[in-house]
């Protein structure tokens, strides 16, 4: 049996990077935007394993405009239509958030 413990609402948990997708936009959360700690960044899509990338960059690349990026764009390049709540895994090597879609 796969038992999962239970965490009452007051202990601490650690936050995790959410990415947001809707039609036209990827929305950041706090958490993701600290990691990359940037304003610019590259987008970036493996259609092999259905991964988006979004890396830090210190100058060039998409403005972060407070925590939105407008994919529009992107979304159509790459066909992409998933829409939702996503969770990122963050990479320090690269400065880097992936996105398991």
């Amino acid at each position: 049996m796969g038992f999962e413990v239970y965490r009452p609402r007051g202990e601490r948990q650690e936050k995790k990077a959410i990415v947001s997708l809707s039609k036209t936009s990827i929305v950041l959360n706090n958490v993701a935007r600290e990691k990359l700690d940037s304003n610019y960044v590259e987008l970036a899509f493996d259609p092999k394993e259905n991964l988006m990338r979004i890396k830090g960059l210190k100058e060039g690349g998409m403005l972060i405009k407070k925590t939105k990026l407008f994919g529009k764009g992107f979304f159509n390049q790459f066909k992409l239509t998933k829409k939702g709540k996503f969770e990122a895994s963050y990479d320090l090597n690269e400065n880097a958030l992936f996105v398991k879609l």
